[in-house]
């Protein structure tokens, strides 16, 4: 189940959504510690709102992932929904 276009979400929410992080706590750990960036802006407040059309730069353990999001979710579904939310930018 997805949301209307117009609607934003938690940054931390969103990534555990996505399954960028197992859990929404290490999602809002790794946001406060600067491993984020938001349409190229560094972003320290897990509670930043994010809308559909923003790029996300994120710093994982396995490297740099840039993508956009194309949908908020609702809830943590299954990997093929949680992969439906974005889409990788090369």
């Amino acid at each position: 189940m997805l949301t209307e276009p117009t609607a934003s979400l938690r940054l931390d929410k969103w990534l555990w959504h996505a399954r960028f992080f197992k859990t929404r706590g290490l999602a809002a750990q790794m946001v406060g510690g600067g491993k984020l960036r938001v349409n190229g802006r560094r972003v320290s407040k897990p509670g930043r709102a994010i809308r559909i059309g923003d790029v996300l730069t994120i710093t994982l353990p396995g490297g740099v992932r840039v993508v956009r999001v194309l949908e908020m979710g609702v809830r943590r579904g299954p990997a093929s929904e949680a992969q439906s939310l974005y889409e990788e930018v090369p």
